[in-house]
């Protein structure tokens, strides 16, 4: 039977010549080069920043563009997009965006479930849009702060939606709690140095729980009825006030006016008796004479029938048709 067994002594391995060490190296080299040259260049997108690390230690921030850093993972870069708008969802989730965008809000009561001021409960569903404006501070002052900005979120909208009462929530609050928890949330992300913008609060769905719905439903449609029963009696009242107020303005001016003409008439008479006196105290026959042609001549002109009889006359003289054969 053969021996399979080999003497390790016996083999050989070939001497490396010179020249064959100085190709190794060569290969050596080149290798290191272009990993070198691979990891030295960069680019910065136009909506991003760079911050770049030496040796695990912030180092400095790089515009967009083409950059070159130290090779060999001496220098790293992490690039953050400063120029993009990014949002969190809260309450729900979108599934696919597009024309018709699909949304899921499974397994997310704990996060839209709120307790109102009034001890009700609501469903509150919103979207936070936010840009990073210091990417230092967004990448090493506060650790996991997507996660820091989602709990800042929740703790806000709780705080808000816990001062007001439920039909507040649900009508005509919803302009005005957006705005305090944008500015609750900035004041909280600059407190933080979360280096984060918030660029607004929008309320995608504010609606009570499923199994309340229908009681929420009657209370509004109630509270629309005895708005619209507020509004006619407003109505009503806009219409007769104003026109009572007009007529009563109205009499008061005719009122005004016949106490103005009353008194010029009496003040017209007084004046005229008084001329009258003047002149009979200085011509009394003259005065008496002019007074009963006046009177006559005023007495005449309503009679129908006129006969002349003279003075001195015996019988009765023929009937004398004056005023146009009366």
């Amino acid at each position: 039977m053969p021996d399979d067994k080999i003497d390790l002594s016996q083999l050989r391995v070939p001497e490396l010549t010179p020249a064959h060490l100085r190709i190794i190296r060569f290969f050596i080299l080149l290798l290191v080069l272009l990993a070198a040259g691979s990891t030295s260049v960069f680019t910065v997108e136009p909506e991003e920043e760079g911050v770049v690390l030496r040796l695990g230690k912030y180092d400095r921030t790089v515009a967009p563009g083409l950059h070159y850093k130290l090779p060999l993972l001496i220098e790293t870069v992490a690039k953050v997009p400063t120029q993009r708008q990014l949002k969190e969802e809260f309450g729900f989730r979108t599934v696919t965006a597009g024309t018709r965008t699909q949304y899921g809000d499974s397994n997310l009561g704990g996060e839209k479930l709120m307790l109102t001021g009034d001890l009700n409960v609501a469903v509150v569903e919103w979207i936070a849009q936010y840009r990073v404006k210091d990417p230092y501070k967004f990448l090493f002052k506060v650790r996991n702060v997507r996660t820091t900005f989602r709990d800042m979120n929740e703790a806000v909208m709780r705080q808000i939606i816990g001062d007001r009462s439920v039909s507040e929530v649900l009508t005509i609050g919803r302009q005005e709690i957006e705005s305090e928890a944008e500015r609750l949330l900035q004041d909280m992300c600059d407190e933080y140095d979360t280096g984060i913008q918030v660029e607004q609060v929008v309320l995608q769905n504010v609606n009570p729980p499923d199994e309340v719905k229908p009681s929420f439903d009657e209370v509004n449609q109630a509270q629309q009825e005895r708005e619209r029963q507020i509004n006619d009696a407003k109505t009503a009242f806009n219409k007769v006030i104003p026109a009572a107020r007009g007529q009563a303005e109205e009499t008061v001016a005719q009122a005004g006016a016949y106490a103005i003409e009353r008194t010029n008439r009496a003040r017209g008479e007084a004046g005229r008796f008084t001329a009258l006196r003047l002149a009979y105290e200085a011509a009394p026959e003259v005065t008496r004479q002019r007074l009963y042609l006046e009177t006559m001549g005023e007495t005449l002109a309503r009679a129908k029938s006129k006969v002349v009889v003279s003075e001195g006359a015996a019988g009765v003289l023929p009937l004398l048709q004056l005023g146009g054969g009366q």
